[in-house]
């Protein structure tokens, strides 16, 4: 403070800032206003824990039931795996157009479909676990209950994994929110698989088909049936309390683009943007082939560790293990994305390819559960990375885009990738089971013939690792972006702090 003349206290004049002090300042003060607490970044992780508690029994799970419990053909699970993951795809534009063009509530503009999803996708789970009386349309019964699962899956999870977009602007607290919501989700799948999995245990042991039963079609135990009934119902009940949860900690902001762009575009429109995008292109193809060869690794090892190795009563602990790794390496892939980059952590996905091929040739319980550990610290990068990309992209696309499009892309991008992952999964799903009707799978059977279990040494090894493969080749095309400063303008400070290539 200096003192004038009449002895009062003049304000002192301070020297303006220059241009580079002040985007710093103001990219400060943007940094410090989208900070998001940490009960927010729990509850928001909490709020997927049900989609992959049930996905996760699902996806080990399932393709057992249908073929030993249900006892439907191969050719009739292979209908149904592909025809439930067509129908969750073709939901995702569907979720995407109704979901932007929603107005917003009073809770916001995506809360209200994750919550509106929530009791339907709870007695969908339900149904398809339940064994059905009709036994002459239980293929029917199955392709019904896992088409509603799915588009009802889809209708909760894209709202909800776009609604980080509109927690903060910030991309650093996005990331954040992103890792937290990945290590919830991958908690969730360690529960499903082990819950799901610790039920069911006493339908699939070894003392089911004893060394001199004859090997033909073994009759549905009453208690099999109850035990999935049991376990469906316990994943169920994950919907409305981690949905609450969700509910209580969450507040949706309202979009930034909604006022200053009106009414936007429409679905079709943002569609063929999106798609045209070259960062995304890249990113959706590569997932492609990385998301479909772990679905196949999923849906085939346990499988695998029932007919084509002696691992009965060790399927339970090697699907912990892959959980149990996965859950653990999430936060380390997440400090290593932060250090390295995305694109040079893409080589962990890599990791899993040496040991499925060990798994198809020397199926013993010790390389088993080497196998499950490297598989889950590779699964986790798999599924961690894509979800962190997409921000990326969808800012990118917004910053060339600039004041031209309205609110609601977030909403197109994130429900697009999905549809695509999905449509590579139900080809790859589809086929691979086909392959093991024509190989001579048989329903029920205690022993299965040799070119089935040569069949599924193929899936667990040979294709997983082709597809792991061709995807990282794609994911490392381009040259090797430059690191925005930290010190960019303001719009440009929209540009996140990775390696990934967005140009």
């Amino acid at each position: 403070m200096a003192v004038s003349s009449e002895g009062t206290a003049a304000p002192a004049v301070e020297a303006p800032l220059t241009l580079r002090e002040a985007q710093v300042f103001e990219a400060d003060s943007d940094s410090r206003a989208g900070r998001l607490s940490f009960c927010t970044k729990v509850c928001y992780g909490i709020g997927g824990v049900p989609n992959q508690v049930a996905s996760s029994a699902v996806a080990f799970y399932l393709q057992l039931f249908l073929l030993d419990v249900a006892q439907i053909s191969a050719a009739q699970v292979s209908l149904v795996l592909f025809g439930g993951k067509v129908f969750g795809a073709a939901a995702d534009p569907l979720a995407g157009f109704f979901i932007n063009r929603s107005r917003r509530t009073g809770s916001g503009r995506l809360m209200p479909w994750v919550l509106g999803c929530m009791p339907f996708i709870a007695l969908a789970y339900f149904f398809l676990w339940y064994l059905s009386p009709f036994t002459s349309l239980r293929g029917l019964w199955y392709m019904t209950f896992y088409c509603l699962f799915q588009a009802l899956a889809t209708f909760f999870q894209v709202p909800y994994t776009a609604l980080i977009m509109l927690l903060t602007p910030n991309p650093r607290e996005r990331d954040s929110g992103t890792a937290y919501r990945m290590t919830m989700e991958m908690a969730g799948t360690l529960m499903g698989a082990t819950i799901h999995g610790l039920i069911v245990s006493g339908a699939h042991g070894s003392q089911r088909c004893e060394e001199d039963t004859f090997p033909g079609q073994v009759a549905v135990a009453p208690s099999a049936a109850r035990l999935y009934s049991t376990a469906a119902a316990v994943v169920a009940v994950t919907y409305p309390v981690c949905s609450g949860l969700l509910c209580l900690g969450v507040k949706e902001r309202p979009d930034p683009s909604a006022t200053a762009s009106g009414q936007g575009l429409s679905f079709l429109s943002g569609l063929c943007l999106t798609v045209r995008h070259p960062p995304y292109l890249k990113l959706v193809i590569s997932f492609l082939f990385i998301s479909a060869a772990v679905q196949v690794e999923q849906s085939y090892l346990v499988l695998f560790c029932t007919h084509a190795s002696r691992l009965h009563d060790h399927v339970q602990n090697v699907v912990l293990t892959i959980l149990v790794s996965a859950v653990l390496s999430t936060p380390l892939w997440e400090w290593l994305l932060q250090r390295f980059g995305k694109r040079m952590s893409a080589f962990g996905i890599c990791g899993i390819v040496p040991f499925a091929i060990l798994l198809a040739a020397v199926p013993t319980a010790p390389v088993a559960y080497v196998v499950a550990f490297v598989s889950g610290v590779s699964i986790a990068v798999s599924l961690l990375l894509p979800w962190s990309m997409l921000p990326d992209v969808v800012d990118d696309f917004q910053l060339q885009h600039q004041h031209q499009h309205g609110p609601g892309l977030e909403t197109i991008f994130y429900s697009s990738y999905v549809f695509f992952t999905k449509l590579s999964g139900a080809g790859a799903l589809g086929i691979s089971t086909l392959s093991l009707d024509f190989a001579g799978y048989e329903a029920g059977a205690c022993k299965q013939a040799e070119q089935v279990v040569v069949t599924l040494k193929v899936l667990i090894g040979a294709v997983p690792t082709c597809m792991i493969l061709t995807g990282v080749c794609i994911l490392m095309v381009g040259p090797t972006p430059k690191v925005p400063r930290q010190d960019t303008p303001r719009p440009l400070s929209l540009r996140r702090r990775t390696s990934y290539s967005l140009a």
